[in-house]
């Protein structure tokens, strides 16, 4: 019953809102054009100045772990560069059996401290 009510209400506000907004529309459409223009100006201004002020203060510190992380891709790129293939003679031969991939180990890792002790108290077990 309440909720009934509730949206009774609100078809009526809106209703008298565009009511309101036609006869200001053909009633004064000049004043009422730069108002809605004013409105927008303003609601521009608002939004310029938090996205300034406040989504702009996050980014330096992203941005320099971004930097980080780039040159750290730069590194690895360079590091296992593929040699590149001469594509001249190109070979027609089907493709046998393929061997299973081993994973490598990455060798830029590598681990600084860890529980050796633990390990050697798995293996005695």
């Amino acid at each position: 019953m309440g909720r009934s009510k509730f949206s009774i209400v609100v078809y009526l506000i809106i209703g008298l809102a565009v009511i309101g907004l036609i006869s200001q529309l053909f009633g004064n459409t000049i004043n009422f054009l730069t108002n809605i223009l004013i409105m927008i100006g303003i609601g521009v201004a608002v939004f310029a100045l938090l996205y300034y002020f406040v989504l702009n203060k996050r980014n330096p510190s992203n941005s320099d772990d971004m930097k980080k992380y780039k040159k750290a891709v730069k590194q690895s790129k360079s590091k296992y560069k593929q040699p590149s293939s001469p594509t001249v003679a190109k070979q027609t031969k089907p493709v046998v059996t393929q061997k299973k991939k081993r994973s490598k180990r990455a060798t830029h890792l590598k681990v600084i401290e860890g529980n050796k002790a633990k390990r050697k108290d798995r293996a005695s077990l």
